[in-house]
């Protein structure tokens, strides 16, 4: 089965390199995504440290923000070079910070300028080059906005669009009210599949359950999650049986940390602190009798200046 049929959405702040890793170790199939990086970090920033990340994140998407086809291109090529499997267009972060720099959700509205850049990146590289967007932004009509955005970006060689089932709200409403406030229309998306059925459609928004993306599955290609992956991430132990039909048994919470364990190590050695790992493992537990105490254990103690592997360890022996 095709690697996207399942994935976790970029997250700002979130979806870094140390918990793609340990994603990985929970899920052996399904498709990460990079954190948004823009254009012009990558230009002008440094470069190594944007684009690191471990080959063992396999498949990897890098996703960009941008809007100028030449910098999107050149970036794109970047991608490629590092070894990502994919790389996505951001048109649907809504934040005040990305409109101002035009691009996000905001460039829903300029469908022949996302179209233009589609098409430079295509023009560099050969891995996919996809969108993700929302149903539309303000008083955009849901149905027919979609349609046409949609026309006009596939006419230039995008095959793959990831819709996030809500409007993006550009005035009056945060980042965070943006994924919440505005009401969730699955049917939109499922409509935009059945008129184009050529398009590979992923659906985003609000998905919670495996049950839940079991059933949309039956109208779209794909299905990706966002926060909840993050705070209740062994639920992906059951993605790759579930989804990808593999038979292989997925490890158990305490073994995922174990396996997490040579990682943090090398990641010390480098200079990196045990909390900008530890951070992403807060809901490895959840659910289970200790939890509270495992997640009280690593915010306690992951930030001492001499912080290793042994927290982890004794936070598990809160487990019970």
């Amino acid at each position: 089965m095709y690697s996207g049929t399942i994935s976790i959405a970029p997250m700002m702040a979130w979806t870094d390199r140390h918990a793609r890793y340990f994603l990985r170790l929970i899920s052996k199939h399904t498709m990460l995504y990079t954190e948004m990086v823009t254009t012009g970090a990558l230009l002008h920033g440094k470069r190594s440290g944007l684009l690191r990340y471990h080959p063992y994140e396999h498949p990897v998407v890098l996703q960009l923000g941008g809007s100028q086809p030449g910098d999107l291109a050149e970036c794109a090529l970047m991608a490629e070079d590092a070894g990502y499997d994919e790389v996505n267009l951001n048109i649907g972060c809504p934040s005040d910070r990305v409109k101002r720099g035009r691009f996000g959700a905001s460039l829903m509205a300029e469908p022949v300028l996302v179209a233009e850049c589609v098409a430079a990146m295509r023009n560099r590289v050969t891995i996919p080059v996809t969108v993700k967007c929302r149903i539309g932004i303000d008083d955009m009509d849901d149905e027919s906005a979609l349609d046409e955005f949609v026309g006009i970006v596939a006419a230039a060689g995008c095959e793959h669009f990831i819709v996030h089932a809500r409007k993006a709200w550009l005035q009056g409403l945060s980042p965070k009210e943006n994924r919440e406030v505005p009401p969730l229309k699955y049917d939109v998306v499922y409509r935009l599949k059945q008129a184009r059925p050529s398009l590979r459609i992923t659906i985003n928004g609000g998905i919670k359950t495996l049950e839940a993306m079991q059933q949309h599955l039956q109208h779209v290609d794909a299905v990706m999650l966002g926060r909840e992956a993050y705070h209740n991430p062994y639920l992906m132990a059951q993605f790759d049986a579930r989804f990808y039909g593999s038979d292989e048994v997925p490890r158990s919470r305490q073994e995922v940390v174990h396996a997490l364990l040579p990682y943090i190590e090398q990641e010390l050695s480098e200079g990196t602190p045990l909390h900008s790992v530890t951070r992403h493992l807060h809901g490895l537990f959840l659910g289970c009798q200790g939890a509270k105490a495992w997640r009280r254990y690593l915010s306690e103690n992951d930030n001492r200046p001499d912080a290793g592997t042994e927290v982890l360890l004794q936070a598990l022996e809160k487990i019970q």
